[in-house]
């Protein structure tokens, strides 16, 4: 099997996350601006101006122990700042 793709991509007119699988754990890549998203779990990181896989100045880490609800939140609200811009 050869893999060419490095990482998954959800999109509306352009990606609103993006996931990388990494050995332990899922990196996600949300597509907005660090300081647009309400993170009140602080499960956020800033990564503006680092070379990354994928698209966005945020991301967060998903392991077995991340609440998966947060996360879909966090998701969500990327998704709406996408749908409100286009």
């Amino acid at each position: 099997m050869n893999l060419k793709k490095k990482y998954i991509a959800f999109k509306v007119s352009t990606n609103f996350v993006d996931i990388v699988p990494q050995k332990r754990r899922l990196r996600l890549s949300l597509n907005a601006d660090f300081d647009e998203i309400k993170d009140p779990n602080n499960l956020c990181k800033d990564v503006s101006g680092l070379g990354r896989w994928g698209n966005g100045d945020v991301e967060i880490g998903v392991d077995g122990r991340t609440n998966l609800d947060a996360v879909i939140s966090l998701i969500q609200q990327a998704q709406d700042i996408q749908l409100n811009t286009d």
